[in-house]
Parts: C-alpha cells; structure tokens; sequence
C-alpha cells in the first residue's frame, strides 16, 4: 500500500515546514467533520468514540487502487490495511485528541474498535480513543478538544447531532460546544495576516457579505467539547 496517499499524519508532518515561512500559510489541506459520542461505565468517563468523515477529495485520493475485486464498492475488509496504516501514522499526533480536566491534560490509551467506512463517496474512520485513567462523572471541568494544532488538517465538529452521550451516563449530565479565547484569537491573527497579504482590510467582518477568505480562515477555529454532570 502507498503510505504517501494514505496517511493523514504523513500530511501533518509536512505542515511545520509549509507554514514555516508566514502564518499566513496556514490553511487547511483536508477537511475533517467530527461526531464524538463520550463514553460513561461505571458512573466514569472512559473515553470517546469518534467518527470522523473525511472530503471528497482526500477521500479519492486514499481509496485508488483499493477496491480488489472491481465491484465498485469499498467493504471493510478492503479499507482495513488503511484504518491500520493510518492509526499507526496517527500515534506521535496523540490522535489529534486531547482531553483535559480543568488545566491538567489527560493521557489516552491505544485506540482501539477502529474501521474505515465508505459511504455516499466520502471515508469516514470509526475509532474509539479510551482515557488511561477513568474521570468521575461528576469530576468538574472535563472537556475534549479534537484538532491538528498545525492547522494544516482542519477539524471541526458535524452540524448535526456533533456530540452524544453514551448509555450509562448519569441523569443530568449535558455536553456544550464552545471556543477557547485562546484559539479565536490565533485564528483572527491568520486571518488578518492572509487579508494583510491580499491587501484586504483586517478584523473580523460585521457582515458576512464582506467577509474576505482570510475571514473564513478566521472560523476555523478549534472547537472544544465540555461536559458537566451534577455534583450527587
């Protein structure tokens, strides 16, 4: 199998040196839409099960040559070399997943339940990425985060249903979707700097009508996933 078109963290290793040269450059090459459903056992969180659905154009990149007995069809069986080689690849990133409780990060074992599925023309990888050490349900401060810190895969969360909540969590718990500060202001300051270098205005733009392509870079921020139960 050819790793050079098959794994997503052979592209994250080109990114340093793609935006070494401006800020400006640092823009996505693959698009990635995330559902994430956190998983309770026991009245703990033990981890995260992620789908994520890769572009049209990744995804015909990564496919050639995979579909072994000419039927038109991506099976499991033939993408499971692919969701191996991947996973393999993905282990220095940490999985591009990073969970924390209040300011402490939070380490994650080997993933494990992963799959690669094709279906209406897109791939989508099916991983769950278990804790290393179970966090109390009511523990205050959990959150997740889900994204390639080099910008150059650009992650964000699906628009419909993002984030689930698996059987056994305790009644009341709620997961919310919010924006760092810290990540909406490094994300104006690339998009200032693309708009700089075009020569258009900088500053988040009041209408969407004006809004320039370093503004939509601007909205590419990381999104984090929180979860809160109450206190028993």
């Amino acid at each position: 199998m050819n790793r050079r078109r098959t794994v997503l963290a052979t592209l994250a290793c080109l990114a340093p040196a793609l935006i070494a040269a401006s800020p400006a450059t640092a823009h996505p090459h693959v698009w990635v839409s995330v559902e994430a459903t956190v998983i309770y056992d026991k009245g703990s969180i033990v981890g995260l099960a992620q789908k994520w659905t890769f572009d049209e154009m990744y995804t015909t990149m990564a496919i050639q040559g995979l579909d072994q007995n000419g039927d038109g069809v991506y099976d499991r069986k033939e993408l499971a070399e692919l969701a191996q080689v991947n996973i393999d690849g993905l282990t220095e990133f940490d999985y591009f997943t990073f969970p924390r409780l209040g300011d402490a990060a939070l380490k994650i074992d080997a993933p494990k339940d992963y799959w690669l599925e094709h279906a209406n023309g897109v791939l989508s990888l099916h991983v769950t990425t278990p804790l290393a050490q179970p966090v109390l349900a009511e523990a205050q401060g959990f959150s997740v985060a889900i994204y390639d810190p080099s910008y150059f895969i650009a992650f964000d969360l699906a628009e419909k249903e993002p984030v689930r909540l698996s059987a056994g969590a305790p009644s009341g718990c709620v997961a919310t979707v919010g924006v760092p500060k810290q990540e909406a202001d490094v994300a104006q300051q690339l998009s200032d700097a693309f708009n700089e270098q075009l020569g258009g205005p900088t500053g988040a733009a009041s209408d969407p009508k004006t809004a320039t392509m370093g503004d939509a870079l601007g909205l590419a921020v990381t999104k984090t996933i929180a979860v809160s139960c109450p206190r028993t």
